[in-house]
């Protein structure tokens, strides 16, 4: 296997750091003893099929699910037990799965929910038009009249304006055609060249393994493999995967997709 991200430096300082991670949906276990570290300006990616309990993973990180066990440090600080609204401010932003706009809302008013909190940083409105000029153009639109591939560019534009340190992205590609999936994971060079380290959670093994620079397997809960994209071998990544049953993997999407 070989991955197109470049790792950071192994000098670069942890900024993530996850011990004994835990959560529960009332009594069934989501997550399970999972770790894992992140240097700043990596790329991780979770991989795992439905249900292996990635969504929940970074809801947890993101402080919108208690954990069971465990801790989370950012930068070395204990930020388990910190509301959402604390994380924000400490620089873990969510990108969730189904983008969550306002769908009542402009465009340009559901980019101002970004903002609010935001850190200090290189993300402001006018860098996001840049990043996608079409939004300026239509910043009066519903959220609700956007393609499913432009709400999911407002969905990331609005976790930039906060200018966070960790970018927590869940199932960017889930239900996109393959070329706006394109598009949105080749901004990640420029994001990570501004000073973003991203946890990206994926369906799609080949998607994670382009863009990523360490992977982690989970099933139903539990960690199954770790390592860089250059380590791994297709038919370990399949056991990984599916428990032992080795199926061809199924493209997010199918015939549903979205532009």
């Amino acid at each position: 296997m070989t991955g197109t991200a470049t790792p950071p430096a192994e000098s670069a300082p942890v900024l993530l750091e996850v011990r004994n991670l835990s959560a529960h949906h009332g009594q069934l276990p989501a997550v399970r003893d999972v770790s894992l570290s992140l240097r700043a300006g990596e790329t991780y990616a979770v991989i795992g099929a439905n249900g292996a309990g990635k969504s929940t993973l970074l809801r947890t990180l993101a402080g919108l699910h208690r954990p069971s066990a465990g801790t989370v440090r950012l930068d070395g600080v204990d930020v388990t037990r910190l509301s959402p609204e604390r994380r924000l401010q400490a620089g873990i932003a969510l990108v969730p799965e189904g983008r969550r706009l306002f769908p009542s809302l402009s465009v340009h008013e559901n980019l101002l929910v970004g903002t609010y909190r935001a850190r200090p940083g290189p993300f402001h409105l006018a860098r996001v038009h840049d990043l996608f000029p079409w939004m300026a153009e239509r910043r009066n639109q519903k959220a609700a009249a956007l393609s499913g591939g432009e709400q999911q560019a407002v969905a990331l534009c609005r976790a930039l304006l906060a200018n966070p340190r960790l970018l927590l992205l869940d199932e960017l590609s889930l239900g996109l055609a393959p070329i706006i999936v394109e598009r949105i994971y080749a901004l990640l060079p420029q994001l990570l060249a501004d000073g973003l380290t991203v946890l990206l959670v994926e369906q799609d093994v080949g998607q994670a393994l382009r863009v990523a620079t360490h992977l982690h397997c989970l099933l139903e809960g539990s960690t199954t493999l770790t390592g860089t994209p250059d380590e791994l071998r297709q038919e370990d990544l399949e056991v990984a995967y599916f428990g032992g049953l080795h199926l061809e993997p199924v493209a997010p999407g199918g015939a549903g997709e979205e532009a």
